[in-house]
């Protein structure tokens, strides 16, 4: 099979494309013929070697992915081939389409085909094209990870997203919208648009106004998703009410707190969470969450896509096709 790995870290040119042998499904395994895998940052941070995740090399990128189960291990499925299936684990059937965020340690998707824990995937959206629901499992699970996991939001509460003209941001705010919360949200002028038809209450142009100035009162959360400097960062405590909470995404810098005010502070690494994944795909299939995918690329061009990420970052959700 057609697949891109690196057998060492390094820049962007140790990523080769080329024939890799196909495995079977071990117990508790599946095997998918994928449809799409996703780019995210992380893996650009992987294949450099900086981001202190312990992958098993040579490793195939793509932890996001999209496919229909080729092949099950022992102890997997007990439905016939072409059966319905329902999409979980133990009751996957060959020819079922899943969707699934993959242990960030072992293969990605970046192949024709990829063997993974069968209980890493749930049944795929059947609303959108199967290739593009490889953009949704991590940044859909950071989004409700840092509102609701960590920043603890209820119906009523008030929250502030730095940086909501990303991915995550984005669905952050169509999931606080739709639990209920009050959306302050800082985007760029290309983004705020976007920002506003997610559902933002109030969208602020971090160029041109003062965050500060900008807020008609104190919030509940703040949520940092940009990458802004560390002295602005702990400014922006102030607008988060006495025992609220910071959460940040940027795991690169410290995350700011205020103990004397009972402030505290949360910093997301995205969980795997199979139960919460399986409801942000209801999600879409219901119409109350848009899977963003802005363009997509063969996987021959998985290389070409590391190198541009590598001089800046990569704006919108990339899925690359086998």
């Amino acid at each position: 099979m057609k697949a891109v790995q690196f057998h060492e870290v390094g820049g962007p040119e140790v990523l080769r494309y080329g024939d890799v042998e196909q495995q079977a499904p071990a117990a508790g395994q599946v095997r998918l013929r994928v449809a799409a895998s996703a780019f995210n940052a992380a893996d650009n941070g992987m294949r450099a070697g900086f981001l202190p995740i312990p992958v098993e090399l040579p490793h195939v990128p793509g932890y996001d992915v999209s496919g229909t189960v080729d092949a099950l291990g022992d102890g997997v499925g007990g439905v016939v081939d072409g059966g319905p299936g329902n999409g979980l684990a133990g009751g996957l059937a060959v020819g079922d389409a899943v969707v699934g965020f993959l242990p960030m340690e072992r293969d990605g998707g970046a192949a024709e085909y990829v063997v993974v824990p069968a209980e890493a995937v749930v049944a795929a959206p059947h609303s959108i094209p199967l290739a593009d629901a490889a953009a949704l499992p991590s940044v859909s699970l950071t989004a409700w990870q840092a509102l609701f996991d960590d920043g603890g939001l209820q119906a009523g509460q008030r929250v502030l997203i730095v940086g909501a003209g990303g991915v995550v941001g984005k669905y952050a705010v169509q999931l606080a919208v739709r639990a209920g919360v009050h959306v302050i949200a800082t985007a760029s002028p290309r983004s705020i648009d976007a920002v506003r038809a997610a559902g933002a209450d109030q969208v602020i142009d971090h160029t041109r106004t003062d965050l500060l100035d900008a807020l008609d009162g104190q919030v509940d959360v703040l949520l940092n998703l940009a990458p802004i400097e560390p002295e602005q960062f702990a400014a922006y405590v102030d607008a988060v009410r006495d025992g609220g909470v910071v959460v940040s995404t940027t795991a690169f810098m410290a995350t700011p707190d205020d103990a004397s005010r009972g402030v505290r502070a949360a910093t997301v690494f995205v969980q795997p969470n199979r139960e919460r994944l399986a409801q942000l795909v209801a999600l879409v299939d219901a119409g109350e969450l848009t899977v963003e995918v802005t363009r997509r690329i063969p996987l021959e061009e998985l290389t070409a896509l590391h190198a541009e990420a590598s001089e800046g970052r990569i704006s919108g959700k990339v899925v690359v096709l086998p």
